[in-house]
């Protein structure tokens, strides 16, 4: 049996999620062929090949890159299986059908799809009806077959140098509930832990194949804060050389700072964190479990323990106002953060996909559109149009900009915004690591 893995887009990294089933499939005996499509092109003679073709979906964009993909695979090879599988998949599990996916598979899907492979049935129920995902036993990915990591994002550094960038998750899911994250409707609360050994394992095949700085992909580095401190000391301790970063909730910032400096003695560079609003009754509604004031704490935190903060933004959302735009463009200056931001995040959408939990606020439902299955969201408007068309501006001006400075591109905002200029920053300020291809949901 034949099997071909696709990836369309995985924020500029090495898929892990092809490289983990590619390492059961063949523990399983079968021939594998993996492809990333954000790399290579679709490779005809393997579809035509293949007994079954499965499509890694992690995310939003992924997800729509993939639909024409499906289209082409089906016309090369009208016998092969169509599978879905990642994140994404179940969220988006009704209309995938619909384009001839025949089977829909969560995240930690290896054991399904060796399943399905063997020709054993599988339990691809709808997003909402299946029971909690099931723990897996842990395989060192295989990322034999996978495009070089010199072809991926890479780190620049604030001396112009640039380090080639692995990536590896220390766990799956997250603990947590946020109302608009798209990993809550699929694990519901739960995360899972990778076995020590295995991350490890993994890292070292990366470093070994060229890499210098490791990208924790986990929603929330410290799901398990105890597993984290394990990881890094351990992997500091086999790769003093090697840098890495990390994601963290604010909250966790606050709850695990005695972590920090740990973090920045073993070699992290910058934490990323999903601040999204500053407004504390938009985090209330989103159910962010902190405060404008805890994200102020946890700046001057990571601060005093030598870590760079990296926050994220949904910048517009339906309570968006104008004079609440302009305040977070102020607050980001008055925190000296504007260049840890990566410009595409002020003018980031709050997406309302299938199965959001946003879709339970009676202010969503009021302003939304009907699904659109080109985007794969519920449109939504705002009940001001000129917020709408300053985000609109924004996307626009930052999308044919993407390669200026990011100070710059920031000004650029706030003269869209109808914001005075700042003042002069010394450059010596304005430059600290960041990887080099923008991402999107």
């Amino acid at each position: 049996m034949s099997v071909l893995l696709l990836s369309t887009y995985d924020l500029g990294r090495q898929p892990v999620g092809l490289a983990s089933p590619a390492a059961w499939l063949r523990q399983a005996g079968f021939t594998v062929t993996t492809c990333d499509l954000s790399r290579d092109r679709l490779p005809d003679e393997q579809v035509k090949a293949a007994s079954m073709v499965a499509f890694f979906l992690p995310m939003h964009t992924a997800t729509r890159l993939a639909i024409p993909v499906v289209h082409r695979v089906r016309a090369l090879n009208p016998e092969t299986t169509i599978v879905a599988y990642g994140l994404y998949a179940p969220l988006s599990a009704e209309l995938l059908r619909e384009h001839g996916v025949q089977h829909v598979l969560g995240p930690e899907a290896e054991a399904d799809l060796v399943a399905l492979v063997e020709g054993r049935a599988v339990g691809t129920g709808t997003l909402l009806s299946r029971p909690p995902i099931s723990r897996l036993p842990s395989i060192v990915p295989d990322r034999t077959s996978l495009p070089g990591l010199d072809r991926y994002a890479t780190l620049v550094m604030p001396d112009g140098t640039s380090r080639v960038a692995g990536s590896t998750d220390a766990t799956r899911g997250c603990k947590h509930r946020c109302r608009h994250c798209p990993i809550v409707p699929v694990y519901d609360g739960h995360f899972r832990a990778v076995a020590i050994d295995i991350v490890l394992a993994d890292i070292d095949q990366q470093v070994a194949a060229g890499a210098s700085h490791i990208i924790f992909g986990d929603p929330d580095f410290f799901n398990g804060p105890t597993h984290a401190r394990r990881i890094v000391e351990r992997f500091h301790d086999r790769h003093p050389e090697v840098s890495y970063d990390v994601t963290v909730k604010i909250e966790h910032l606050l709850k695990h700072r005695e972590l920090l400096p740990l973090l920045a003695r073993t070699g992290c560079l910058f934490v990323t964190s999903a601040v999204e609003s500053l407004d504390d009754a938009v985090l209330a509604l989103l159910e962010k479990g902190h405060t404008r004031a805890d994200f102020v704490s946890a700046v001057s935190l990571c601060r005093d323990a030598g870590l760079l903060l990296v926050p994220t933004f949904v910048a517009f959302t339906p309570w968006t106002t104008r004079e609440g735009y302009a305040d977070l463009l102020d607050t980001v200056v008055a925190l000296d953060l504007v260049e840890h931001v990566a410009p595409v995040q002020w003018g980031l959408r709050l997406l309302v996909t299938e199965g959001s939990r946003l879709l339970e606020l009676t202010d969503i439902r009021r302003c939304l559109l009907p699904f659109d299955a080109r985007s794969l969201t519920y449109p939504w408007r705002h009940d001001d149009p000129a917020v709408d068309a300053l985000q609109a501006a924004i996307m626009t001006m930052v999308g044919t900009r993407l390669a200026r400075p990011r100070g710059e591109l920031f000004d650029a905002v706030r003269s869209l915004a109808g914001l005075a200029p700042r003042a002069p920053v010394l450059p010596s300020r304005s430059v600290i690591p960041y990887l080099n291809e923008p991402w999107y949901c």
